[in-house]
């Protein structure tokens, strides 16, 4: 699997965030045709080397037209369901903004409809983000891991006046990201750098067993006692490694709700980004036959997803717990069959023998176009994988 660790010594921004992809090797030009496209004045991405106590790495500075103008989140929607970037680039620029507005709307006690974008409305954060979402796909990894995440301290200037750090948003968005100790003076974090977290990362924690292919490394702005650098590595997983991360589960027992309701509700947690829905028959108080509504998350969407769970069920309340989980390295793959090409996944398990399973909402497309049994498109598939040679 292809896999990226994002270490965040001295905090992270934007503007590190794609210095460092850059640094890493992703096209500038690609990057920057994906910004002309969003109607920006005038913005260019300026890059050049600095030196960081002695270290280099890729300074990037977004270069634009003087504007006076706030926007709010349906403004820079539109900008990206205009623009030119591939449906998987507008996704991840969609999660981040996403992201940045519920962190707004918690602070300020407003919907994201309402949310009045200021610094991160502005040309050079919009061009930080999307050109952020640009470069990760481009860059191609299936998982991200990251260190702790150091805010710094003091105090910072912001529309809304003088604020702690980490600002109120920044602070909403690091919410279950284990935050790292840093004694600085100033704003090693931003809301963007942290809204690129929480949109993004799978897990945190150390550097994971990998080969090291390549290393971006991204300059801040200020200058601290230490190397102000965000260090991107990226490689591939050890092939039979049993990786580990931490999740959120909420569950709750249902015995007054229409299996309709259970439903929807069940569609609307996987649309929000839930890991796994699951229900299960049970028996309640009173004799009654009753439902256990159970949802995995990762940590930063535990919140968003409770509210989906009160809004869409009579539940009065939640069981929350952190656990651990373990997971197999996998790789997508395709095989090319009689009925077509089929996307599937290989895990590699303990030892390294490897297990194959054809992707069912593939196999069950070619099946009806073709006229033929789930089964036996299911076995095409996998003759074809091991007639590949694997």
């Amino acid at each position: 699997m292809r896999i990226a660790y994002l270490d965040c010594a001295s905090g992270i921004s934007g503007d590190m965030t794609l210095g460092a992809l850059i640094d890493a090797g992703v096209d500038l030009a690609a990057v920057q045709a994906g910004i002309d496209s969003l109607g920006l004045p005038s913005c260019r991405l300026a890059v050049r080397e600095a030196k960081k106590c002695g270290f280099r790495a890729t300074q990037l500075t977004v270069e634009h037209e003087p504007e006076h103008k706030h926007r709010h989140l349906h403004h820079i929607e539109a900008m990206i369901a205009g623009s030119t970037l591939t449906e998987r680039q507008r996704d991840l620029a969609r999660r981040i903004f996403c992201k940045l507005a519920e962190a707004e709307a918690k602070v300020h006690g407003t919907t994201i409809e309402k949310v009045h974008f200021h610094e991160v409305g502005a040309v050079d954060s919009i061009a930080d983000i999307v050109g952020s979402a640009i470069a990760w796909d481009l860059l191609g990894v299936q998982r991200v891991v990251c260190s702790p995440v150091p805010t710094g301290r003091g105090f910072v200037e912001i529309a809304h006046g003088r604020c702690s750090i980490p600002a109120p948003a920044t602070g909403e968005l690091l919410r279950n990201v284990p935050l790292a100790s840093f004694d600085c003076e100033g704003e090693l974090t931003t809301p963007t750098g942290a809204a690129i977290v929480a949109a993004l990362v799978d897990e945190f924690g150390p550097l994971p067993a990998m080969t090291v292919e390549k290393i971006g490394y991204g300059a801040g702005q200020k200058d601290f006692q230490q190397p102000n650098i965000l260090r991107l590595l990226v490689g591939e997983s050890t092939p039979n490694e049993i990786t580990g991360d931490t999740i959120v589960l909420l569950e709750t027992n249902l015995d007054d709700i229409t299996g309709e309701r259970i439903g929807y509700c069940a569609e609307r947690l996987w649309a929000a980004g839930a890991l796994d829905v699951s229900t299960t028959a049970i028996a309640m108080k009173k004799n009654r036959p009753g439902v256990l509504l159970a949802v995995q998350c990762r940590p930063a969407d535990a919140d968003k997803l409770a509210e989906i769970i009160f809004h869409e069920t009579t539940t009065l309340g939640l069981r929350r717990s952190t656990i651990q989980r373990m997971t197999l390295a996998r790789r997508q793959v395709t095989v090319s069959t009689p009925f077509g090409e089929i996307a599937s996944v290989v895990a590699t398990l303990p030892g390294g023998a490897e297990r194959f399973s054809a992707e069912y909402d593939a196999c069950a497309a070619h099946a009806a176009q073709h006229n033929a049994t789930l089964a036996e498109v299911q076995h095409a598939a996998r003759q074809a994988w091991e007639a590949s040679g694997r």
